[in-house]
C-alpha cells in the first residue's frame, strides 16, 4: 500500500512538471507577429531622467544610481526624424483636433482707455483789445449757452470814446483836409481794435462797446465779473463748440504700429451704457507719455445733441487692417516655452512633428506666424503638449534647437554593487545581531558626502 503510495505521488509529480514547461514555454518564446528583444535594432540608450542624453550602450543612469539606461528602438512609434507616430485609436481617445494654416491680413482690435476733451480748433477767445472797466455783463456764468451775435458784456473805454467822438465830428466835413482827417480819425478807431458794427454803435461816442459772441456755442471759459477793470489783451471768456468733440486715447507704445489719421474707432462711456459712438483718429500726436509709455491718439467725435461731454473716460476701440498677409495659426495651438514658440504639424498617416515658428501680432484668436510655416499645413489644436512631450522623448525638439553632434559622450558606468560609503557611519557592534544606526546607509544607496566635508 505504501509503496503504490508512493507510486501515485510520484506520477502527479511528473505531470505537475510537464504542465508547468509547456506553461513557460507558452509565454516566453516570442510570437511570429512580435519580434524578439535580440532582433529588434537598438538606436541608442537614453536616461530616464534626462532623456536628450544618449549612448551607445546601455549602463546605469548618472542622476539616479541603480536606474538602468533605457533602450530606444527603430520601430518604436515616432521613429527617428518624423516626430511621433499617434495610431488612429490613440488619437481619438486623446481627442485630438487640427486646424489648417490659413493666409490672411491680421485684422488688430484694441481697446484702450480715453478722455474726452474740447476741440481746441474750434475755441474762440473774446477779449478785452484796450483798458477799460467791464460796465456790463450779459453772460452770468460758466457753461451758459450762446448764439453768434448774442451781447456779451460792455466794455467802457475812454480811449474808444475819444477817438470815436473825433470820427463823429468830422462827419460833416466837406473840405479835402477835412475828408483827411475824418479817414485818420477812422484808422485810429481800427488800431485800437474797434470793428466797423461798433464804430456805428450809438454809444461808441460815449465809449461804452458792446462785445457779441462770434459763434454759436457754450461759455466754457469765465474769468471776469461786472465792474472790472481789465487791460487790453485780457482774455475775458472763450467759446466751446459741443457739436464736435477731441478724444485723446492713450495706445501702448508697442501697439501703435498701423494707426494714423483715418483709423476708425468705436467709443463707448459708462454714462451711456450700450450706447456707441463712432469716430476716426485726426493725428498721432508724435510724443510719448514718459511715465506711462503712451502715444496719444487725437480722435474727432461728433456730438450734435450733447449727450457726451468733455473730461468723461471713455472706451475706445480701434480697428486696424493688416497690410501683409501672413500665415495664421489659432492661438491655441501655440506652445511657449519662453525662449522659443513651436506648433505641432500633422504631417499625415499618424505622424505628429514640432515645428519652431516666429510669431508677430494677435488678433480675434490667431497669430501671426512670420517665419516657420507656409500656409496650407495642419497644425494641433488640442492635444499637443501630449505630443510635445512624446516628441522632447525622442529627440526631435533637440534637433530644433542645436545641430547635430556626433554621440562621443563618456561611456556610462556600469551597473555595480553600491561600495559602502567611508563618510556613512558605522555601525555599533558586531555579529548577526548588530544593528544599524538611525543614521547609517541604506544598503545598496551610495550617501553622498557630507556639505561640510570635501568631495572626492
Amino acid at each position: 500500500m505504501k509503496r503504490l503510495l508512493m507510486l501515485v505521488g510520484a506520477l502527479v509529480a511528473l505531470v505537475a512538471a510537464v504542465a508547468a514547461g509547456y506553461l513557460i514555454a507558452r509565454h516566453t518564446t516570442p510570437s511570429a507577429s512580435t519580434p524578439s528583444t535580440a532582433q529588434r535594432k537598438v538606436l541608442y540608450w537614453y536616461d530616464p531622467m534626462n532623456p536628450g542624453q544618449h549612448f551607445d550602450r546601455p549602463g546605469e543612469s548618472a542622476a539616479m544610481p541603480g536606474m538602468q539606461l533605457k533602450p530606444k528602438y527603430a520601430d518604436e512609434a515616432g521613429g527617428g526624424d518624423d516626430g511621433v507616430r499617434i495610431s488612429p485609436r490613440v488619437e481619438q481617445n486623446l481627442g485630438l483636433r487640427t486646424a489648417l494654416v490659413k493666409v490672411a491680413a491680421l485684422t488688430l482690435k484694441q481697446r484702450v482707455p480715453g478722455v474726452l476733451a474740447w476741440d481746441q480748433r474750434r475755441s474762440v477767445v473774446v477779449s478785452a483789445r484796450t483798458d477799460g472797466v467791464l460796465s456790463r455783463l450779459f453772460v452770468r456764468a460758466p457753461f451758459d449757452r450762446v448764439r453768434a451775435g448774442q451781447p456779451l458784456a460792455e466794455l467802457l473805454a475812454p480811449a474808444w470814446g475819444s477817438a470815436a467822438a473825433e470820427y463823429g465830428a468830422l462827419a460833416g466835413a466837406q473840405s479835402a483836409d477835412g475828408r483827411a482827417l475824418r479817414a485818420a480819425a477812422l484808422q485810429r478807431l481800427h488800431v485800437l481794435g474797434m470793428s466797423a458794427e461798433q464804430i456805428r454803435q450809438p454809444a461808441a461816442a460815449g465809449g461804452g462797446i458792446v462785445l457779441r459772441a462770434p459763434v454759436d456755442g457754450v461759455i466754457s471759459v469765465l474769468d471776469v465779473r461786472a465792474g472790472q477793470q481789465v487791460a487790453a489783451g485780457t482774455t475775458l471768456m472763450r467759446i466751446d463748440d459741443p457739436a464736435r468733440l477731441w478724444l485723446d486715447a492713450a495706445i501702448p507704445q508697442a501697439e501703435v504700429a498701423g494707426i494714423g489719421a483715418g483709423t476708425p474707432v468705436q467709443i463707448e462711456v459708462s454714462a451711456r451704457p450700450g450706447d456707441t459712438f463712432s469716430g476716426r483718429v485726426e493725428a498721432l500726436l508724435p510724443e510719448v507719455d514718459a511715465r506711462t509709455r503712451t502715444q496719444t491718439a487725437r480722435i474727432a467725435v461728433d456730438n450734435p445733441d450733447g449727450t457726451l461731454a468733455p473730461g468723461m473716460f471713455a472706451t475706445v476701440q480701434l480697428t486696424v487692417a493688416g497690410g501683409q498677409s501672413r500665415p495664421l495659426v489659432p492661438d491655441q495651438a501655440l506652445i511657449s516655452t519662453g525662449q522659443q514658440n513651436r506648433v505641432i504639424v500633422d504631417l499625415g498617416d499618424g505622424r505628429m512633428a514640432p515645428l519652431a515658428v516666429r510669431i508677430g501680432r494677435s488678433a480675434d484668436g490667431y497669430t501671426e506666424v512670420l517665419a516657420g510655416l507656409k500656409g496650407g499645413e495642419r497644425v494641433v489644436t488640442s492635444g499637443q503638449f501630449l505630443i510635445d512631450s512624446e516628441a522632447n522623448l525622442d529627440g526631435a525638439l533637440q534637433r530644433l534647437t542645436t545641430p547635430p553632434a556626433p554621440a562621443k559622450q563618456a561611456a556610462p558606468r556600469e551597473a555595480q554593487p553600491a561600495a559602502p560609503s567611508s563618510a556613512a557611519p558605522v555601525p555599533q557592534g558586531e555579529g548577526s545581531n548588530a544593528k544599524p544606526s538611525a543614521h547609517d546607509a541604506m544598503p545598496g544607496m551610495v550617501m553622498p558626502a557630507s556639505a561640510g566635508g570635501k568631495s572626492s
